[in-house]
């Protein structure tokens, strides 16, 4: 954008100069004509520079506020996801699969406490001496439901893998939900991600095409809004903290 504006301002300096050149030097029959001309011309040049930036505004405030929601989302899957490898040592790789998980599953609730017995071992060592060690000992409280833990009475859950409203094509455009685990290490991974493409489909395709290719640590990095990663051990965003949903 700053390359446009310099240009137009550039024109816009050049008409002026024009201007200033037309009343030094043209006949005085003809410059209420061109003058007018030139006036007009500068006017459109300025209304240009001013919508550029306007516009790139509207645009950046636009992106910012479906970006939150879309982040809204993707912070509920990661929070299911999560209680799902808690639970059951590995990520769901589809929704069907991490809905029926929320709606069924249990949370072992645990209490962790310290104990001191004897150490038959070393007190045989020591001709009888009683010596004991240290333990901790788990104990088992109760469980709780998945879907109160993470959502209460809210039924949000069921739709996560949708983009919020009025974001978009129509024909309704969902997340894209993978899991699996790394060659090294068999550590499980998963990644929840829509491209910025489809949540800004309406704007100009210039600003989308720049948007994409943001790689600052102040904006959303890459074409995606993601959350999670398939090739690292990864449950963070790559979002900034200004657009996190705390």
């Amino acid at each position: 954008m700053l390359n446009v504006i310099l240009v137009v301002v550039g024109l816009i300096f050049l008409t002026i100069l024009i201007v200033w050149l037309i009343d030094k030097f043209v006949p005085k029959g003809l410059k209420p004509v061109l003058n007018l001309a030139l006036w007009a011309l500068i006017i459109f040049l300025g209304y240009l520079t001013f919508n550029s930036v306007y516009g790139e505004i509207k645009f950046n405030k636009l992106k910012e506020d479906r970006y939150k929601k879309v982040i809204t989302k993707l912070q509920d899957i990661r929070d299911a996801e999560l209680a799902h490898r808690t639970v059951t040592g590995t990520f769901a790789g589809n929704f069907d699969d991490l809905i029926k998980f929320i709606d069924t599953a249990q949370f072992t609730i645990t209490q962790r406490r310290d104990s001191t017995i004897i150490d038959e071992e070393l007190t045989r060592r020591f001709g009888g001496v009683e010596t004991t060690r240290d333990i901790v000992i788990t104990d088992t409280l109760g469980t709780v439901s998945v879907r109160d833990s993470l959502f209460g009475a809210d039924k949000r859950y069921q739709t996560m893998m949708n983009l919020p409203k009025n974001i978009g094509p129509a024909s309704g455009e969902k997340f894209e939900l993978k899991a699996g685990k790394l060659p090294d290490g068999n550590i499980p991974v998963f990644e929840a991600s829509v491209k910025k493409s489809i949540i800004l489909q309406d704007q100009a395709p210039n600003l989308i095409s720049k948007e994409e290719e943001v790689m600052s640590v102040d904006g959303v990095r890459g074409p995606t809004l993601k959350v999670g990663s398939m090739d690292e051990a990864d449950t963070t965003g790559n979002w900034p903290k200004n657009l996190a949903n705390n």
